[in-house]
């Protein structure tokens, strides 16, 4: 049977789990005058919202301030649930250690809305998972609650679409595509994305609007595969594979603008085209392109390193015993977020060959590989000439490249923003 509802305020949306998804969700339902709760299982980030504090790169204090003005408010009690109009799933959906998806999180929350689902409540799931998920996993767990979707209750999926950092790109003006498990599930969807969301796509169904979202990021991840190949046997070929892009771009048509880096980062494309191949290996046969691009993107980061050695060796030095400067260790420029940051295995691997270890980074105040901090660089001049070599891993706008490129005994710019020189090589 359905759960009676919580006496107490109503609310025209709930969002389950405050993070770089659910947190910019919840602002654009505030401003557009939404009553709005927001649950997460993590206290510390209950606590820091209430008081205004942001641990989010896209939303700042004064944001939270106002959102908390106009009656924002974050709890861990999951019997809010019952008073909302809308329920909507931001939880993370990551690999687990065989890198099969781990929807824990998904299972979790959708077992704490069935415990207090009302009749005619709408529920989505924006977490990024494999198609099938929304009817195959999390419908069952909902009807658990004696209510039927379609009939006693809504529910759709609609994926996320953050982009953290974008200065041009946010929720409001990025379309919203809704897939629901009937038409009157869309409909009530895409109406309710539409009070906050300048443009909602409509599909026809569920599993359309997950494939969408697994092949937006597929795209990315199988081109930064490509450009990444390209990167290894260009330096082979002595061709400057930066030039080659910037000529290449000139083309008004039929091409897109990839770039070669150190691997791949984040809480998307390192993640989002294994639910894809997952998917297709339930068929019975391997999705070729995704697991090549996942082989060639996991192998940046020892590519870099031996071009590291490389560079180190033209100019007599050894790795082992070399002070090697990391420079930028977040997976996006001018963000704090580290997650799945190819800096990690390239710091890894350079301390197995014996570097000695610093890292310069103005987002990141401590950063740690396998629980050992290593220490931070806060003069960025003073840091890259007591290097032996510096890395660039991530092009932060706060770094001085002038300065970097003048002061730094060695350079290996794996983002290919500064010009070649005897010290210098782009990767």
């Amino acid at each position: 049977m359905g759960s009676t509802t919580v006496p107490g305020p109503s609310f025209d949306l709930a969002v389950i789990g405050l993070g770089y998804v659910g947190m910019p969700l919840a602002k654009e339902a505030t401003s557009a005058g939404l009553r709005v709760i927001g649950l997460d299982v993590d206290p510390a980030k209950i606590e820091a919202l209430n008081s205004g504090r942001s641990y989010i790169d896209d939303l700042s204090g004064t944001e939270i301030a106002e959102m908390l003005s106009a009656g924002f408010r974050a709890t861990t009690d999951e019997a809010i649930l019952g008073r909302a109009d809308t329920i909507i799933i931001c939880v993370p959906t990551p690999l687990d250690e065989d890198h099969r998806p781990d929807l824990s999180a998904v299972h979790s929350a959708s077992e704490a809305v069935a415990r207090h689902l009302r009749p005619g409540t709408l529920v989505v799931l924006e977490s990024t998972t494999w198609p099938g998920t929304t009817d195959e996993e999390i419908r069952p767990i909902l009807e658990k609650s004696g209510l039927r979707a379609g009939v006693d209750f809504h529910l759709a999926f609609s994926p996320e679409r953050i982009d953290p950092g974008n200065p041009t790109y946010g929720l409001r003006n990025t379309p919203k595509v809704v897939g629901g498990y009937t038409e009157a599930c869309r409909d009530r969807a895409a109406s309710f994305y539409g009070k906050f969301v300048e443009q909602v796509v409509p599909v026809s169904g569920t599993r359309e609007a997950e494939m969408a979202k697994l092949l937006e990021n597929t795209y990315r991840h199988v081109n930064i595969a490509l450009v990444n190949e390209m990167a290894i046997f260009c330096d082979e070929l002595d061709i400057d594979l930066w030039e080659v892009i910037d000529a290449a771009s000139t083309k008004p048509f039929g091409f897109q603008r990839f770039l070669p880096g150190p691997g791949v980062g984040g809480h998307c494309i390192p993640v989002d085209p294994s639910y894809l191949s997952y998917t297709v290996r339930k068929l019975g046969y391997p999705f070729r392109f995704v697991e090549l691009a996942q082989e060639i993107n996991e192998r940046m980061p020892s590519y870099v390193v031996a071009r590291v050695q490389r560079l180190l060796n033209r100019h007599k030095k050894a790795v082992n015993g070399a002070r090697v400067l990391l420079l930028g260790v977040t997976y996006k420029p001018d963000i704090a977020d580290d997650r799945e940051t190819p800096a990690l295995p390239v710091a890894r691997a350079l301390r197995e060959l014996g570097a000695e270890l610093v890292f310069c980074d103005p987002y990141v105040p401590e950063w740690t590989v396998d629980g050992d901090v290593v220490p931070k660089e806060e003069d960025l001049g003073e840091a890259a000439a007591k290097a032996d070599i510096a890395v660039l891993l991530q092009q932060h706008s706060a770094f001085d490249l002038e300065v970097l490129r003048t002061r730094a005994q060695l350079v290996l710019d794996t983002r290919g923003v500064l010009a070649d020189a005897e010290h210098v090589e782009r990767l």
